[in-house]
């Protein structure tokens, strides 16, 4: 009926509809093309009526692409790690959700993204004030700061909707920022097998309160070491080991990690080795400790080198107080001042600083030693010119002074390297330590040397050998695991640091302990991935385990064995050792350990996680810029007059507000000295 009127319309209606005309045109050579179909032309017809691709509608296709393979199949790529899955034909997914929930590459892109991503908020005023509260925390202002007339001003310029808040009004801010943050910790140690702990003591002078600082410490997924102040907890005394002890296992278990704490670096205190022996009994009752314990205890490195240092500048102090009453002397006053620098000026002298020290910090007092040996010509000149100057050291006062700064020199240097927080140390424990035994031997046994130098070095070994005399196991395996050493270093190091028949002893004992520690390893991998033990993995292939106990295989390889006496499949850890050590083609400072071990991750399946927590160790306890300190942290007096709670706000909520935005802690004492500089400079 239709193809009738079709047919009966005039032409002005034909050519008005030319695309109703092709449709049926095209209908009738389909239907042409259907009746011919079996005989000539059934190729050509199928491939007309292909059918369409159905759409991808899932939304874990955004995470992924097609990319079709050299044989015609084909594949769904990973955005993140580009590993290739199957795309399976009933149009499953959950093979490709269940690699999303385990892809490295994912969960720090999401990090990231969470990084940058503030809270919800309910308005632009809200959003903002919880952006203040970071900036507060992150760079240590007061509360006070948003109720200046010149913060309210600046604000208003950008938001005009801007309402001023009190002091009350933002520390309740910051509270909040404090517990989101620390949920976001908390979730990330659920990610983590083991984490290493460090303990440090801070004071408030103010209020005569001490307090208990913990900082975890581990490699991430991504091979990033990464620290986290956890708690900073009022310590009531008295402060003996088990109320330390105590505490420090309540902030264990507020976060989570009881089960997983797996070295704990402390200063060297009698009650901190009673704290940490307790802790190490209480966690042997609910779980074996690695390597039996003798790795739990890491005692702070850069504690016992400032006790060294100590009883070499006792040696000096008279000459040490008179060099700084020297550059007070001539800083006092501008006439002072200008008489220095025209004697320089005279004897064309090329140094122009002089540096008056800090004296809780030994640091400054050897750059304020170094910088005026430089000078020791002008003193002697000024003190003719300048009756009061009565603090003038003589000629062996500046010999000593010489000698002295020869072995600073080496300590310096130690405690700079050692005290990083940014790359791992305790691969460059042993090399360090080394250097300071060679360079105390080295003056012990000088016969040119004088008594002065003597009894001061006696001190010093003394030191030495109360901490370090005893072979130090986790020094020594945290330098095996760095591919530029392995067992070399300990070949190398030990006959020289040691006595010969101690040093054979020690090496043995070393390849002991890293053995066993590997072998928990080894365990604890096949027991969490269910893979059985080593034997079954030399009967794996092809993605397929089989099982031993279910066929005749276990026989079989006990047969071949038998045969052609082939032996165990190696472990990897003989396959390390046996390989030669990393030669740097560049400097060998910057070599980065952990982005090396994340390279051979996948050739060293099981000691590449033995390596990831053995580097992570902390050696010192404290941060960077308080390790060259002879005295207690302090809390400055603006946080001292704050409640134990707003100072835990204050310092844990900082510290991972700079650690969300990638920012290091500002030193409100960067310069652990005073420089002085001769008029001469300025003036050029």
């Amino acid at each position: 009926m239709c193809i009738i009127n079709m047919e009966s319309n005039t032409p002005s209606d034909i050519s008005s509809a030319p695309n109703s005309q092709q449709e049926n045109d095209g209908l009738v050579n389909d239907r042409n093309t259907h009746s011919t179909n079996n005989e000539e032309n059934a190729d050509e017809g199928s491939s007309h009526f292909q059918k369409k691709k159905r759409p991808k509608t899932s939304p874990v296709w955004a995470n992924f692409t097609e990319v079709k393979m050299p044989d015609g199949t084909m594949k769904a790529q990973c955005r993140f790690c580009k590993g290739r899955l199957a795309i399976i034909s009933s149009s499953s997914t959950s093979h490709l959700k269940r690699h999303l929930k385990t892809c490295g590459p994912k969960a720090a892109h999401d990090l990231k993204q969470q990084k940058i991503t503030l809270q919800a908020v309910d308005s632009g005023c809200n959003q903002e004030k919880h952006s203040v509260a970071h900036w507060i925390l992150m760079h240590e202002h007061p509360f006070t700061i948003v109720e200046e007339e010149g913060f309210n001003m600046m604000q208003k310029r950008g938001m005009l909707e801007w309402e001023n808040v009190s002091r009350v009004s933002i520390k309740k801010d910051c509270e909040k920022v404090f517990e989101i943050e620390k949920n976001k910790l908390k979730n990330l140690l659920k990610s983590i097998s083991k984490i290493s702990v460090t303990k440090d003591m801070w004071k408030s002078t103010n209020q005569k309160i001490e307090y208990m600082v913990l900082t975890g410490h581990f490699v991430d997924s991504n091979w990033q070491l990464q620290k986290h102040v956890l708690s900073f907890i009022h310590l009531p005394p008295p402060h003996r080991g088990l109320e330390i002890a105590d505490n420090l296992y309540k902030c264990f278990k507020d976060w989570g990690i009881e089960n997983k704490v797996f070295t704990i670096s402390v200063d060297n205190a009698s009650n901190n080795d009673s704290a940490v022996r307790i802790l190490s009994e209480t966690f042997s009752r609910v779980k074996k400790l690695p390597c039996g314990g003798k790795l739990f205890h890491v005692r702070c490195c850069a504690h016992i080198l400032n006790l060294m240092v100590q009883d070499g500048l006792s040696r000096i102090s008279y000459i040490i107080e008179d060099i700084h009453e020297t550059v007070t002397f001539i800083n006092q006053n501008e006439g002072r001042l200008n008489l220095f620098s025209e004697i320089v000026q005279q004897l064309q002298l090329p140094h122009r600083k002089l540096i008056l020290e800090c004296k809780t910090r030994w640091n400054s007092t050897y750059q304020m030693l170094s910088a005026a040996i430089k000078f020791k010509e002008v003193f002697p000149m000024n003190k003719e010119r300048e009756p009061h100057y009565l603090c003038c050291p003589s000629n062996d006062d500046w010999l000593k002074v010489e000698k002295v700064c020869e072995i600073l020199e080496v300590f310096d240097s130690v405690t700079n390297i050692i005290s990083g927080s940014e790359y791992p140390t305790s691969n460059l424990f042993l090399n360090e330590i080394f250097r300071v035994k060679v360079l105390l031997d080295k003056k012990f046994e000088d016969s040119n040397e004088d008594e002065f130098v003597h009894d001061m070095v006696k001190c010093m070994k003394l030191k030495f050998d109360k901490y370090w005399g005893d072979c130090n196991l986790m020094m020594s395996i945290g330098a095996i695991l760095d591919p530029r050493c392995k067992m070399r270093v300990i070949e190398f190091c030990f006959p020289r640091m040691y006595p010969e028949n101690e040093a054979c002893e020690n090496i043995d004992k070393v390849k002991k302990a890293l053995y066993e520690l590997y072998k928990e390893y080894v365990d604890e991998y096949y027991s969490s991935s269910g893979e059985g033990n080593g034997e079954s993995v030399g009967l794996r292939g092809n993605n397929v385990t089989i099982q031993a106990s279910s066929s005749g295989w276990s026989e079989f390889a006990q047969f071949v064995r038998t045969v052609e006496n082939i032996q165990p499949q190696k472990f990897d850890l003989d396959n390390y050792l046996e390989e030669s050590c990393y030669i740097c083609e560049e400097d060998p400072i910057p070599f980065d350990v952990l982005q090396w071990w994340r390279s051979n991750s996948l050739k060293y399946r099981i000691l590449s996680h033995m390596a990831r927590d053995i580097l992570a160790i902390p050696i010192t306890t404290v941060a960077s810029k308080a390790t060259f300190s002879a005295s207690s942290r302090v809390i400055d007096t603006y946080r001292a007059s704050l409640t134990t709670k707003t100072v835990e706000v204050l310092l844990c909520g900082g510290d991972w507000c700079r650690s969300l935005y990638e920012r290091k802690a500002t030193n409100g004492d960067q310069s652990s000295h005073s420089m002085i500089i001769c008029k001469n400079d300025i003036d050029a």
